[in-house]
């Protein structure tokens, strides 16, 4: 009797946990249904990183003084600030928009062009907005999980975001000589990317699989950047409450 009530139960607990299982598949199903073309992209990612950018960038990090790194992450910044500010407008965060813009006016005129971070030092925050946060605030649903070629997670909504994010970049649309706008890109894509030394290295470790990992980080911070919150800072976003589909 004991042994048929043991059973029992050994079949209802297999059952919740096939359940479990089926919900979870679902689940990652409807958000990244091209897991396999998904993966295949990210493997080429890696192989470029670790053939290309991860050694540059190290070298970068190592022999390149650190003033300079600063300032030309700094200068960067700055200009993505400039981008910010229209997004945070767009999303109707007057105190985003202000304090964002704000960075920008001080940074450079008292930082010369950004190269200081002026604007950080007598406490004014930065808060970083892209158009694809924007789509996703006023509603945009994020679409599918996608790994783009050399740029990474990302999904429909944000990829469009991406275009958009890129179309406007400051730095591509106001110089005007050649050699130099590529070659500030490829600087500012360097020191990007030296920015996550040693982060990868870690990833690596702690990750049982690096692109699961990966991409569900990616979709929950995303999801936050775009959910509506009640703030005492901004009285527009008042009663809008919580966005949970983004």
């Amino acid at each position: 009797m004991h042994f048929v009530r043991y059973l029992r139960r050994v079949f209802v607990v297999l059952a919740l946990l096939a359940q479990a299982a089926c919900a979870t598949h679902s689940a990652t199903q409807s958000t990244d249904p091209f897991e396999a073309t998904n993966r295949r992209v990210d493997k080429f990612n890696e192989r470029v990183d670790a053939i290309v950018l991860r050694p540059v960038a190290v070298g970068y990090k190592n022999n390149v003084p650190a003033v300079l790194q600063k300032g030309v992450n700094n200068f960067f910044g700055n200009l993505k600030d400039i981008w910010s500010t229209l997004n945070n407008g767009l999303q109707a965060k007057p105190m985003q928009t202000a304090e964002t813009g704000l960075r920008v006016a001080v940074n450079s005129v008292f930082g010369i062009y950004g190269l200081f971070d002026v604007a950080t030092m007598v406490g004014i925050e930065r808060h970083s907005a892209d158009f694809g946060q924007t789509l996703g605030y006023w509603g945009v649903a994020p679409g599918p999980y996608v790994v783009l070629p050399l740029l990474g997670p990302s999904t429909v909504r944000d990829t469009a975001g991406w275009a958009v994010d890129n179309r406007y970049d400051v730095w591509r649309t106001e110089v005007d000589a050649v050699g130099l706008r590529y070659g500030g890109s490829v600087l500012r894509l360097v020191d990007k990317r030296a920015g996550f030394v040693g982060m990868d290295t870690s990833l690596n470790e702690v990750a049982l699989d690096k692109y699961t990992f990966v991409r569900d980080a990616y979709l929950q911070r995303r999801k936050a950047a775009t959910q509506r919150k009640p703030s005492s800072r901004d009285g527009d976003d008042g009663d809008d409450g919580l966005r949970n589909d983004q």
